[in-house]
């Protein structure tokens, strides 16, 4: 009876470690942006919908995107998206963290802009 409770404690014990060592595997590749058309015209400009997605069970914050030559007719919401000036790197949310809930803005400008991850602090 001893021996099966002493297992038992053990499993679980065990179990909670390789879980928690998943999740210490996030990084930068858990960050994930979507972009798609809204189909709102701004200004002439087509709107884009963007929406930032952290696939980990960690939080991520300070998340980086390279935005290189981002314009927009919108104007974004600071508490969102800021844009560097001058430096083509946007910071999401600024500094909070991202956890499984995404983050979404607008923009409108002629084409989408690629607004690839480059960096973020993983937090667990």
């Amino acid at each position: 009876m001893a021996d099966s409770i002493t297992i038992k404690i053990l499993s679980i014990v065990l179990f909670c470690v390789l879980i928690s060592q998943g999740y210490s595997q996030c990084s930068l590749k858990d960050i994930s942006v979507s972009q798609q058309r809204t189909g709102v015209m701004v200004q002439g400009k087509p709107e884009w919908k963007v929406t930032v997605t952290n696939k980990c069970a960690c939080g991520q914050k300070n998340v980086i995107l390279n935005c290189d030559g981002f314009q927009t007719v919108e104007p974004l919401n600071p508490l969102i998206l800021t844009v560097s000036n001058p430096g083509p790197y946007c910071l999401v949310t600024p500094g909070y963290p991202i956890y499984r809930d995404p983050v979404t803005f607008n923009y409108a400008w002629d084409v989408s802009f690629p607004l690839n991850p480059i960096s973020s602090q993983i937090i667990c």
